[in-house]
């Protein structure tokens, strides 16, 4: 039998998955924190502060930040010392992250094209690995996790931060009807791509709940994992270590 994934809600070949998240990233890449702004109300940066404070990033830390594109997560990280290698394996992404590095004069951050299910890196490379908004466009979840526990020391943490289904009453039927009709609209207006926009709006509602996401984190080998939701779980921030 052919190996399926989900592709918003598509059901596509594993083989296909890559590629074709790979163009919808490269057609958003311009103008993907304008849209994070206008989905998210600018709430994405308040994620992303609380995100970076749960971490603890210190000064000489090695750090890998897989997906990081465009540098959100790397350079609040940075700015605490961290030692941050940025990661995507869409190489417009991190063509704009190392221009907004370049634009601020953000130095002291390696960057690296890497595919998360196979990463290049030495074993027990790094002290924490974070993913922020990445995970769930991975083909192979459990492979991703599986290497961020390879490529962690012992004592490395883990921590990703994604969206997933809230659990608040009446505020997810709103944000249903809010991603799904108005999220499309947006993308069309400001970056000319409703259909990008309406696949990571599908890929949300497809990615795995709290519980069993945590359970995949642990599954891959992580201990003492823990999940803290935000907005009811509209957003979660996992967290787990390496021993």
């Amino acid at each position: 039998m052919t190996d399926t994934v989900s592709f918003g809600y598509e059901d596509i070949a594993a083989e296909e998955k890559q590629a074709r998240v790979g163009q919808v990233f490269s057609s958003v890449a311009r103008r993907y924190d304008i849209m994070n702004d206008a989905m998210s109300g600018g709430l994405h940066r308040l994620w992303k502060d609380r995100f970076v404070a749960r971490v603890k990033p210190r000064p000489g830390e090695m750090i890998l930040d897989m997906a990081g594109g465009t540098g959100d997560i790397a350079f609040r990280m940075q700015k605490h010392g961290a030692l941050v290698t940025v990661s995507d394996i869409n190489p417009d992404m991190l063509a704009v992250g190392m221009e907004r590095a370049a634009e601020r004069d953000i130095g002291g951050l390696s960057w690296s094209e890497q595919n998360a299910e196979e990463l290049s890196f030495d074993s027990n490379s790094f002290d924490a690995y974070t993913i922020a908004f990445g995970i769930r466009n991975v083909t192979h979840i459990d492979k991703a996790l599986k290497e961020a526990h390879r490529v962690l020391k012992r004592g490395g943490r883990f921590f990703c931060l994604e969206f997933s289904t809230t659990t608040w009453p009446g505020f997810s039927e709103v944000y249903d009807f809010y991603s799904h009709k108005i999220v499309p609209k947006v993308g069309q207006m400001i970056a000319g791509d409703a259909d990008s926009y309406r696949y990571l709006i599908e890929s949300i509602r497809r990615f795995p709940d709290m519980p069993r996401f945590e359970g995949m984190v642990r599954d891959a080998g992580f201990v003492q994992t823990r999940c803290e939701p935000i907005l009811g779980g509209l957003v979660a921030i996992h967290s787990g270590w390496k021993i």
